[in-house]
């Protein structure tokens, strides 16, 4: 008897694990697909304005007024329980402040760049009191540096001073985290 109560409660076990197992898969399938509504979005935006204007002053005037409107709109259409967003560790704009649990993720991250174990598909699936996580990592790109980097033309720096007097996201170079988009799934 107590072998047939240990084998039910071992197949309860795994079939619990399994369902949990799944759920996160499709967890991180759906935050997924609203990572790369956003991410696509904005991306196909900046690389048309840095092929405009390659000094980066038409990128940044469009992060300044509309990043944050393409990411509210994209809000209204996912479904009612998700959103997503960007954050970062040195923010540029304060509406994108990390909170502890994204500051942990993103930690993690630059831990695995600086321990060489890094890979840019790592995509992380965190459960808070609430919700499902779902974290991208956004690596920094040459391109990304005529914003982002060290030597700012000075048409970039003032735009910063005047949009961002905050700003904190600047100094990267190639390969750095520049930040995450983070798609979340409220639970029932």
């Amino acid at each position: 008897m107590k072998k047939i109560t240990m084998a039910i409660t071992a197949s309860l076990l795994l079939a619990t694990f399994a369902t949990a197992s799944e759920d996160i898969s499709s967890i991180k399938q759906e935050g997924v697909k609203y990572i790369k509504v956003l991410g696509g979005a904005l991306k196909k935006e900046v690389k048309a304005k840095m092929k405009e204007d390659s000094n980066g002053t038409l990128a940044m005037g469009f992060c300044s007024t509309q990043a944050q409107e393409i990411t509210e709109k994209i809000n209204t259409q996912l479904p009612h329980y998700a959103t997503v967003r960007r954050t970062a560790l040195k923010v540029r704009n304060e509406m994108n402040k990390p909170d502890a649990t994204d500051i942990e993720v993103m930690k993690a991250y630059e831990k695995a760049i600086a321990d060489k174990t890094f890979t840019p598909k790592d995509i992380k699936v965190v459960e808070t009191k609430d919700a499902y996580r779902v974290y991208k990592p956004l690596i920094t790109k040459a391109m990304c540096l005529k914003c982002h980097g060290d030597n700012l033309s000075e048409d970039i720096q003032a735009v910063i001073q005047k949009v961002y007097p905050n700003d904190k996201a600047t100094g990267f170079k190639e390969g750095d985290l520049r930040g995450v988009i983070v798609a979340e799934i409220k639970k029932d």
